[in-house]
């Protein structure tokens, strides 16, 4: 799955906040989307939008959990306080403790979704541990331990600590694995792989790996197994979709279902081939297992939904690409030997999301390609999908921030942006999840398992550079996606400000960058400037005490785009481990401290939010005579009610799991 940031707007309309942010808080946005064209779906499909999204509902504790043993305990104790204090609600220890509580849905637990930092409170350790007694607060472990989770901060400090000369699973505090070291893991699960197999399971995907009683066993994500009782509520809510939902959409739903209630992988792959094949349902989902950017070593998967319907009119372009597939991948700059003689069943679209669930609420991707697998996107394709009325939002979000004039030094950069920005992220974005990731084939003998914890970042990285190089190509204007090279320069302006600068606005001062997007765009900007450096292609200007970063040479940079996918190719087809970590080592994780500094402070002068997150629309049944007859849709603006009415309606894991 591919996220771009939506931080770069250039736009220089007169915000209309109102309507589109909800609420503020620390680092983040949050902001309403709509659902155009919704009451224009037959019944059926309105119906099975509903049911869909009654799912993507029911999985949200297991994220929770996923993401830290603990999430679950400290967000139940956080909303009773909330809920039944009776004391001042204006008193800066509440107020502190309803912001990290706004944090703690936010980011589905009480690590950074974006940095993986334990987030530190503001209200005291003494109030809170007033409150856990005063209001009587239920808790699976004892007060004093509730309370050292929370406020030591050495204790559980990272969620997913990927650094270099650390055990990562022992020093990530993500929840996939328990009392084992890293090379327990890796050794457990290489005397399970078959190299030989020439269509392998995702392997360790949907369990976590512990060990009791010096036995290292899976606990399955299924029915009967762990996290049982919301994947029934999982699995109620698409029985109802399934019985609404018509072919091909209703057998791949089926399958899913038969894929809960197993936990066999081979299932899931059968799911995913079902899946990928159906280009002709309007109304699609994403719900499972599905991405594996939280756990250290790249294996587990965290639980997601989207549930979305066809933007008809939107969707020319991504056909144009998808018919273009072939041409794409025979005319890639990396070895022909990693190209694709065959490209099979590549499909792409734009979509209106209906509900976000999981890992994909309340913070969203703009992109998504899937299934993961290589050998199902070799052998049965992918499917893109470009979710445009999340950029919609965005856009209308930050509309009039001043971030173009901050951080845009030349005026011919801010004018390609302002003109040609929306249409640009578009395209990079449909290229990126309907190409790049479908793109190439890995070399005899490679499985695919290779790059280990760096595999995230790397193949981001691919993705990134695919959509990069073809979006200067003068092909894009032969097939009528944009109407000038233009469009290019405005994303390759942008794309490299953000790797190298703005993004950074998104870590605590002194921190390394960890987060795989944010790895790989920095990767892709500095080994850009640095290939560079000799014919200046990419340079630093300072100018009133402020720093910049220019493009000099567009056509330059769109062949150092192109030496990069070769080598970036060659070492995901070759399972390059070594290659791939000294590239990430060395342009993507250290940020020069005193450009750190600067960019903080530039953006805390804007009071731009880096961060942006959804609530999302509600629906109601319309009965008429006992049948129903409509489903209506809403759009709340208040979201701590949204999240204390999904705790509500949505709970159905105990604390401790």
């Amino acid at each position: 799955m591919g996220f771009l940031a939506m931080a770069l707007t250039g736009c220089s309309e007169q915000p209309k906040e109102a309507a589109w942010v909800v609420d503020r808080f620390d680092d983040a946005k949050v902001i309403r989307y709509e659902v155009p064209e919704f009451e224009n779906l037959p019944l059926n499909e309105k119906l099975l939008v509903y049911y869909l999204a009654e799912s993507a509902k029911c999985g949200r504790d297991i994220l929770f959990d996923q993401n830290f043993k603990y999430n679950l305990t400290i967000r139940r104790a956080l909303e009773q306080i909330y809920t039944s204090y009776a004391g001042d609600k204006s008193a800066a220890d509440f107020v502190a403790m309803e912001k990290y509580l706004k944090k703690v849905w936010f980011a589905n637990g009480i690590h950074h979704h974006y940095s993986n930092d334990k987030f530190t409170p503001e209200f005291s350790r003494e109030w809170f541990a007033e409150q856990l007694v005063a209001l009587n607060v239920e808790s699976p472990i004892s007060h004093e331990e509730l309370c050292e989770v929370i406020f030591n901060p050495s204790l559980y400090a990272s969620r997913l600590n990927q650094s270099a000369g650390v055990d990562i699973i022992q020093a990530s505090a993500g929840n996939y694995y328990e009392g084992v070291t890293q090379a327990e893991v890796e050794a457990f699960y290489n005397k399970m792989i078959d190299k030989n197999d020439p269509c392998p399971i995702s392997y360790g995907l949907n369990s976590k790996l512990v060990k009791e009683d010096g036995k290292i066993f899976e606990k399955t994500y299924k029915i009967g197994g762990m996290y049982s009782a919301a994947l029934e509520q999982v699995v109620y809510w698409l029985e109802k979709a399934e019985s609404v939902a018509e072919e091909p959409l209703k057998t791949t739903i089926g399958l899913l279902i038969k894929y809960y209630r197993s936990g066999d992988l081979r299932d899931f792959d059968a799911f995913n081939i079902s899946w990928v094949k159906d280009t002709q349902s309007n109304v699609d989902f994403v719900n499972g297992f599905t991405e594996t950017y939280g756990d250290p070593l790249g294996m587990k998967a965290s639980w997601e939904s989207v549930v979305n319907f066809k933007d008809h009119a939107a969707c020319e372009r991504t056909r144009i690409i998808s018919e273009n597939a072939q041409w794409f991948e025979d005319h890639s700059p990396i070895n022909p030997a990693y190209r694709k003689p065959e490209v099979k069943g590549v499909s792409a679209k734009v979509i209106t999301v209906a509900m976000l669930g999981g890992d994909c609420y309340p913070t969203t991707p703009i992109g998504i390609n899937l299934p993961n697998a290589d050998w199902i996107r070799k052998e049965h394709g992918s499917k893109s999908v470009t979710i445009d009325n999340i950029t919609y939002a965005y856009k209308k979000a930050a509309q009039g921030n001043g971030f173009a004039e901050e951080f845009v030094l030349r005026d011919e950069d801010r004018e390609r942006m302002k003109e040609y920005g929306k249409l640009s992220d578009d395209l990079h974005t449909d290229l990126h999840e309907c190409l790049g990731h479908g793109s190439g084939q890995l070399a005899p003998g490679t499985t695919g398992n290779e790059l280990g914890s760096y595999s995230s970042a790397l193949e981001e990285t691919r993705a990134d550079l695919f959509a990069l190089y073809y979006l200067g190509d003068e092909k894009m204007i032969e097939i009528g996606l944009i109407p000038s090279l233009d469009v290019a320069k405005a994303q390759y302006a942008s794309y490299i400000m953000n790797g190298m600068m703005t993004q950074f606005s998104r870590i605590e001062l002194g921190k390394n960058v960890e987060q795989a997007h944010m790895r790989n765009r920095k990767l892709i900007s500095e080994w850009a400037y640095d290939l560079g450096r000799e014919e200046n292609v990419i340079e630093w200007v300072e100018k009133d005490g402020k720093r910049y970063i220019v493009v000099n040479d567009f056509d330059k940079l769109r062949a150092i785009f192109g030496v990069q996918l070769h080598e970036i190719q060659r070492i995901k087809s070759e399972g390059d481990f070594e290659a791939g970590k000294a590239l990430i080592e060395k342009f993507a994780v250290k940020i020069e401290p005193e450009l750190h500094k600067e960019v903080l402070e530039r953006y805390k002068a804007l009071n731009i939010e880096p961060y942006g997150g959804f609530v999302n629309p509600e629906y109601r049944l319309v009965e008429k005579d006992g049948e129903i007859v409509d489903v209506e849709v809403s759009y709340p603006a208040n979201y701590i009610e949204q999240h204390l009415l999904y705790s509500k309606n949505y709970s159905f894991l105990p604390s401790l799991n």
